[in-house]
């Protein structure tokens, strides 16, 4: 029997490279620095006049066409993104329009780096209930706006880039299984304190730099690592299986460290993970979305195996979905 699976990949990344080196002009730090702490080389950074809409669209009608469909033939789109074009319409609605989808329901999420396996969660519950036959996933972001150029510790992690995917019924790229959870209580830990109702923009807000991405590294590192094992490890054990099953974890890519320590965690040797951090940085939502792209274009997953996708992202959120390819 037909499941909710993957019909079609695309990705976009901006042709815009921002070296390590770029950024020893920029702040004070280092290639060596930030390789050895990190792993990143370069991040592609969007232009000006490009918003998550405009990277969005791009992978957007990769994933349709190679997923075999025209726009008309998509019933809803869900966005991941937390740096939405603006407040409100939902990007997704910008995308529909952007793409000519004018017969899909629109909203987005905001799971932060979680997004992208949260949406693939959400449109498998459309799939498999009848709802809707063709859902558009997709996870962009342009952090290089919300990133303070300031900060040496935060600004050398992030890049812009999105990435998508068409769920409906399948054969093969089944979703098996998934796992969801959050931490309310660690939500202090990464955030965009100003632009809200909280805090909305006034005159102290942006001199305080409080409409800039804040992290406290540490204490999500020591989180991040112990939550993506455990979303991994619970929907692996929802689909039936172990973790000798799995041929490949694709993990979001926030730091070499933090992917290195989950290898460790699970039990599995480092050729199992999959890594592109070197090239793009952390994509929030979309660095997910774009590894699964890249596994699947390398040939890293053979058809019958078992991928996971798992991330951990600002909220704290954490999630991990089972894919039988």
């Amino acid at each position: 029997m037909q499941k909710a699976g993957i019909l079609g990949l695309g990705c976009y990344l901006p042709p815009k490279k921002l070296t390590n080196s770029d950024l020893e002009k920029m702040v004070e730090t280092s290639d060596e620095w930030i390789t050895t702490r990190t792993g990143i080389k370069e991040r592609r950074i969007a232009s000006k006049e490009v918003a998550a809409s405009d990277l969005g669209a791009e992978a957007s009608r990769a994933a349709i066409k190679d997923a075999g469909l025209l726009p008309e033939d998509i019933d809803l789109i869900i966005t991941a993104t937390i740096t939405p074009d603006m407040a409100f319409p939902a990007t997704s609605c910008i995308i529909q329009d952007k793409i000519g989808a004018k017969n899909a329901a629109c909203f987005d999420i905001n799971a932060a780096c979680s997004g992208f396996v949260f949406t693939m969660v959400i449109a498998q519950q459309f799939v498999n209930s009848g709802l809707y036959n063709h859902v558009l996933v997709v996870g962009t972001e342009k952090l290089t706006s919300i990133v303070d150029w300031k900060d040496r510790l935060t600004c050398v992690l992030f890049g812009d880039g999105a990435g998508a995917c068409v769920v409906g019924k399948s054969k093969n790229r089944v979703i098996l299984s998934s796992f969801m959870g959050a931490d309310g209580s660690g939500g202090h830990l990464l955030s965009v304190p100003a632009g809200g109702s909280r805090l909305p923009a006034t005159e102290d807000t942006v001199k305080d730099r409080l409409h800039f991405l804040k992290m406290e590294g540490n204490e999500v590192f020591k989180i991040a690592v112990r939550i993506m094992v455990d979303a991994a490890n619970k929907a692996i054990k929802k689909a039936g299986l172990g973790r000798d099953d799995i041929s490949l974890f694709i993990p979001h890519q926030a730091n070499i460290r933090i992917l290195l320590a989950v290898a460790k965690r699970l039990g599995v040797p480092q050729e199992k993970i999959f890594m592109n951090i070197e090239k793009y940085g952390n994509m929030s939502a979309a660095s997910t979305a774009v590894a699964l792209v890249e596994a699947s274009q390398e040939n890293r997953i053979k058809k019958g195996e078992h991928v996971v996708l798992v991330a951990f992202g600002g909220g704290l959120t954490y999630g991990a979905v089972v894919v039988k390819w």
